[in-house]
């Protein structure tokens, strides 16, 4: 895995991969470097009009479809116009928002992040033939899901501990999915990455003087959009990562670098969390997952 780049990706000739939030940053750039690839890419985007830029840079092998996370009438529909994909790239995500809720009444940042990815692999599970990749963050190490407040009704609203929780329950999710999985014999893996300190437009939609101290940290500190793509191109394509992996630089502090396996922490290895989390998953989207 030392020094892999998305030149090293094999090719994808003749497989399909769903990429959320393909519109700009880390999903636009994972999208192009599939694309290359030679792998039909299905951009699944809020903002269509974008995707349809990215998609037309891309080439015949690139189409946009409407996904909009935050809704889950729209992931329903979505996932009822797909017929079968070879890999599920859960990229999209909003981070430090304030504190507003989503078309179902969830937080917004647990329900794109989570719930949203939540209902839509679940819808799309039996369809997919090879692997649900999925974005979490370093930030996960602040995070604690609070099962019985999940939505922040019951709390004074911390728009980064709401992006922590969300983060965490990324990996909590990718590890009970691959443990169901597994036990169901499955041919399917879940596996996860993060992206170290990338440069990003996610940094600017914090609708507060954040945005211009994160900006600062861009230039200064953040590597850029196609090193912080390495590591979720590496999960979704590397024909030898082992379900569970979590993927992320190798650089100081996984900060920045090349792609490698990397550690979580102990609250994303809780299987009693992961469990309720996905019991209460399901309860709140109303997704049921069939294996098997």
């Amino acid at each position: 895995m030392t020094k892999w780049t998305a030149s090293d990706i094999v090719d994808q000739s003749g497989r399909t991969f769903v990429v959320t939030g393909a519109n700009s940053g880390l999903g636009e750039v994972a999208a192009r470097a599939l694309g290359q690839a030679g792998a039909h890419v299905v951009l699944a985007c809020r903002n269509t009009h974008k995707g349809e830029v990215v998609a037309r840079s891309i080439g015949d092998n690139a189409e946009v479809r409407r996904l909009d996370l935050s809704d889950l009438a729209s992931v329903r529909e979505f996932a009822a116009g797909i017929d079968a994909v070879d890999v599920l790239v859960n990229n999209a995500g909003v981070m430090a928002v304030p504190q507003r809720t989503t078309a179902d009444g969830f937080e917004m940042q647990i329900g794109t992040n989570h719930l949203g990815h939540f209902a839509l692999t679940g819808l799309l599970l039996g369809k997919i033939t090879d692997r649900v990749a999925t974005m979490s963050s370093a930030v996960h190490q602040a995070g604690t899901i609070h099962l019985d407040d999940l939505n922040w009704e019951h709390r004074k609203y911390n728009r980064w501990s709401a992006y922590g929780q969300s983060k965490l329950a990324n990996l909590l999710f990718t590890y009970e999915l691959q443990r169901r999985l597994a036990a169901a014999k499955s041919p399917v893996k879940a596996v996860a990455a993060h992206p170290g300190y990338a440069s990003t437009n996610l940094q600017a939609h914090t609708e507060s003087v954040q945005d211009k101290l994160l900006a600062v940290g861009n230039r200064i500190f953040a590597q850029s959009a196609e090193m912080g793509a390495l590591p979720m191109l590496y999960a979704a394509t590397a024909p030898d990562v082992i379900g569970g992996s979590y993927i992320g630089p190798d650089g100081l502090f996984e900060q920045r670098g090349h792609p490698k396996v990397v550690g979580s922490n102990k609250k994303s290895r809780d299987e009693q969390t992961a469990g309720a989390l996905w019991s209460l998953s399901e309860n709140l989207t109303g997704v049921e997952y069939k294996f098997g």
